[in-house]
């Protein structure tokens, strides 16, 4: 599918959320992946990220020297403390159920964040996303910690990266992470924030101000790289958040984010196929005419909540033996993107 419809940047391609016993396994099966992709493609930008998420399965983690050496910390031979990362006061503990929303002012934060994107930049990856960088800092008012994680990711990076780079993003509802005029971030991304289209049955819009959406709103700055710009460019995303009490159902409540009673790939997912290709046309043009900084991210494949037709997962790919349960979307992204194609209107 990658090959066919000619992407170059695979976002969120290492996807890990808890479970962090699980990531020196992982890893390695990662490495073998990317090392997959850029043999047919070396030009292919990987994403892995680093959520906003920490569990008690971070005390199996040991820290290697090199995380302490980096952050200018005596070298101690232990493993990580999950109650060291949290907030002192209790913010968002629990947030997800067994797992906590990390605070970046805390060392031991500063540290696994930077363990694991140099893990990341060691098997390949170029691209990391930094996940809901406003719930972690709360005790970070001036950035100088998310400035420090950021600084010495980019630093490890010029000197043992693919390319000797890595691009950086995060989802930014206030507009963006500005530090003495200059951006933390390479690019923003942030959630499309689909709204339904009152009266019309799982049909749906977009629309400028629809909750917090981010159009028109991404700050500029000085970038990482040293150019400038007024506005940063993003990407839009279908988030994935679960599912209402009432899916299928207009304004299901909770939350302002439900479209008719879905997250956004839940909703997508669902639809017709004929439905989907006129929905990611749409969406990619409206998206190129509203905001010249904004780009719609291609749906690949993403976790769905979906009660109603068991779906647990959508994959763009076409269905076959590889991909059984594939939705067949491949194409009309490949259309889109192709010039004088159907994203060109």
């Amino acid at each position: 599918m990658i090959k066919n419809i000619g992407a170059k940047f695979i976002g969120r391609s290492v996807c890990q959320w808890g479970e962090e016993a699980d990531i020196p396994k992982n890893l390695q099966q990662e490495r073998e992946l990317a090392q997959k992709i850029h043999a047919s493609d070396p030009d292919i930008i990987l994403q892995a990220c680093i959520f906003e998420i920490v569990t008690l399965q971070v005390n199996k983690l040991a820290i290697p020297k090199w995380a302490f050496t980096a952050l200018g910390v005596p070298i101690k031979k232990r493993n990580f403390n999950y109650a060291d990362m949290l907030y002192p006061d209790g913010k968002f503990k629990n947030q997800w159920g067994e797992g906590s929303v990390p605070d970046v002012s805390r060392l031991e934060t500063k540290l696994y964040f930077y363990y694991l994107a140099v893990c990341y930049i060691n098997i390949g990856i170029e691209g990391i996303h930094f996940g809901q960088v406003e719930l972690m800092n709360k005790n970070d008012p001036n950035l100088d910690n998310y400035n420090q994680v950021l600084t010495l990711t980019r630093n490890y990076a010029a000197k043992h990266a693919r390319r000797h780079i890595i691009l950086c993003d995060s989802h930014v509802p206030g507009g963006g992470f500005v530090r003495n005029g200059k951006l933390l971030m390479d690019f923003h991304a942030f959630p499309l924030r689909i709204m339904e289209t009152p009266g019309q049955p799982e049909e749906a819009m977009l629309k400028v101000g629809h909750t917090d959406a981010l159009y028109g709103r991404s700050k500029g700055g000085i970038t990482p790289s040293g150019w400038s710009c007024e506005h940063l460019p993003y990407l839009v995303e279908f988030d994935n958040y679960g599912v209402s009490k009432y899916p299928g159902k207009e304004k299901a409540g909770d939350i302002p984010f439900w479209v008719w009673g879905y997250d956004e790939i839940s909703w997508f997912a669902h639809q017709s196929k004929q439905y989907r290709a006129q929905w990611l046309t749409y969406a990619y043009n409206w998206v190129k005419k509203t905001d010249l900084n904004g780009h719609l991210e291609m749906p690949g494949g993403r976790q769905t909540t979906s009660p109603l037709d068991h779906k647990k997962w959508y994959y763009a790919n076409k269905p076959g033996t590889a991909v059984p349960d594939g939705q067949g979307d491949e194409d009309t992204i490949r259309e889109i993107w192709a010039p004088g194609g159907n994203g060109a209107k």
